[in-house]
């Protein structure tokens, strides 16, 4: 299906990309960490609304 050089490449591929990704993360870490103050709470506003919908969906259904 694959030649062997394609499995190398690829199997070198994912893991140069994987360790450039996660030095590039700790790189930014603090810099995230302080732009990114309140997200958390958007992500949590976002997720109690979209289970409330469903909720209303729900109980209007039945």
């Amino acid at each position: 299906m694959f030649s062997t050089g394609q499995l190398i490449f690829t199997t070198l591929f994912v893991v140069i990309f994987v360790v450039v990704i996660v030095s590039m993360y700790r790189k930014d870490k603090a810099l995230h960490l302080k732009n990114y103050k309140g997200v958390k709470w958007v992500l949590l506003s976002f997720i109690t609304f979209v289970i409330v919908l469903f909720f209303i969906k729900y109980f209007l259904k039945n």
